[in-house]
């Protein structure tokens, strides 16, 4: 599949739907299908990387996704620990940069080791700069930025004037990151579901049909052509 090197996004960021009703279409339990979309992250991380992508974010638990069923949440914990604890190997071996995005103090000590062992293993590597977005919450997002700021103006160190989008920003959990220019949803749903509400405010959007374990890299190279296809005018005429 042919795109123009010339137009390629920097940051494409992923809400990985549909690993249940995948699971449940083969008659597999829900872990089933979260593990198989594991495998296919990791090989659609790998292609980014092989590709040039500069940044790849995905939606791997949200902070409403512990209203699942208890069973759910502890299979699907233990699966992210494991997979963090194996791909930080993989990861720094192919360069690939891993980052969490979420609020990570509200997760097992053993998960927050994890996660931190594997950001710091590969905190130097200079390929495509993996986010995943883990316990995440994108108004909490918002909230927590809003508090930083708060508590830096009652302290004296920051005046209510020097308040805007810039500052906000640097107390995202993206600091320092170009927002998403393609935001994909796998499985047919049509909503971005509290993913990131400040960084896509102009992403391009693209809902493909397919649930995540068989999204491919084929589905990312016609992503990047319909991309292409787009004018981003950023509110102009």
């Amino acid at each position: 599949m042919e795109y123009s090197k010339e137009n390629m996004p920097r940051h494409i960021a992923i809400i990985m739907d549909g690993n249940r009703r995948w699971a449940k279409a083969r008659g597999e339990i829900a872990a089933y299908g979260h593990k198989e979309g594991a495998k296919t992250l990791e090989k659609i991380v790998r292609y980014a990387n092989k590709i040039g992508l500069e940044y790849i974010t995905v939606y791997a638990f949200s902070t409403e996704n512990w209203k699942r069923a208890e069973e759910e949440v502890k299979a699907l914990m233990m699966l992210l620990q494991k997979y963090l604890d194996d791909y930080s190997k993989r990861a720094d071996s192919e360069n690939i940069k891993v980052k969490i995005l979420g609020d990570i103090t509200a997760l097992s000590q053993g998960m927050q080791k994890s996660i931190i062992n594997c950001m710091e293993r590969t905190k130097n590597n200079t390929g495509v700069n993996f986010n995943i977005a883990l316990n995440y919450g994108g108004r909490n997002e918002i909230v927590k930025a809003i508090k930083n700021i708060a508590e830096s103006v009652k302290e004296g160190k920051t005046r209510v004037e020097d308040i805007n989008e810039e500052l906000i920003e640097k107390n995202l959990y993206t600091v320092e990151q170009p927002d998403p220019d393609l935001v994909i949803r796998t499985s047919g749903e049509m909503r971005l579901s509290n993913f990131l509400p400040w960084q896509t405010t102009y992403s391009e959007l693209l809902f493909v049909e397919k649930n995540w374990p068989d999204f491919t890299e084929e589905d990312i190279d016609n992503a990047i052509i319909e991309y292409q296809k787009r004018t981003r005018k950023f509110g102009a005429n």
